[in-house]
């Protein structure tokens, strides 16, 4: 019996860890307290470090100052896009999109690391990101989103696929708030990835917005 009743305190622990964090497009000196106070919370699994606008000297910079907080809170840090900087970083493992390079050369770069990658609405894509060995997959957009306005749509068929034929973790993106992230989770996806309802939220404080998939 108290077996059974660690195991489920465990499970819950480990559930509560479901969000996929991307940073906001710029960081600030003061982003560094924000972003403690929001991991503190418990709830996310990995924070994305997403900057286009920055040069490679000066993300990894941030990266160092981000990984010692990403530490204290057992969040994994992925860098999104570059696979070379990432593989000469202390980061957990990359994010790449459908144009960001060779898959198989960033695999085998990142070895021992997280090579995470987009494949928005497409089967195809999936299969291929699996072939590759990617640790885990990507779709979206869901929802208009303000970080990807342009973005292309996926539909909740492919998360019932993906729940079915992939054995690896679904991260779902784009326009995900506190209520329509249920129905993406209830399809398949394992991780919801969130940026915009946390860090441009005109009502509530960044630390306040992630309490809400607590």
């Amino acid at each position: 019996m108290v077996r059974r009743f660690r195991k489920r305190i465990c499970g819950l622990a480990i559930l509560k860890r479901f969000v996929y964090l991307i940073s906001p497009n710029k960081v600030s000196q003061s982003f560094y307290d924000v972003l403690d106070k929001v991991l503190s919370v418990k709830n996310v699994k990995f924070f994305q470090l997403r900057l286009k606008n920055v040069n490679q000297k000066k993300l990894y910079n941030i990266s160092q100052k981000i990984k010692k907080i990403t530490n204290k809170h057992k969040v994994k840090l992925i860098i999104n896009d570059y696979f070379i900087l990432t593989s000469k970083t202390n980061a957990n493992g990359c994010h790449m999109g459908q144009h960001d390079g060779s898959f198989k050369i960033a695999r085998k770069l990142l070895k021992g690391k997280i090579l995470g990658i987009t494949c928005h609405n497409s089967k195809i894509l999936a299969s291929n990101a699996i072939n590759n060995k990617a640790d885990y997959i990507a779709f979206g957009s869901f929802f208009k989103s303000r970080l990807k306005p342009n973005a292309k749509k996926a539909n909740l068929s492919i998360l019932r696929w993906a729940k079915k034929n992939i054995k690896k973790p679904i991260v779902v993106i784009g326009g995900i708030n506190n209520i329509n992230y249920k129905k993406l989770m209830n399809a398949g996806a394992k991780y919801i990835a969130l940026s915009s309802f946390i860090w441009d939220n005109p009502n509530l404080k960044p630390e306040q917005a992630i309490r809400k998939f607590k």
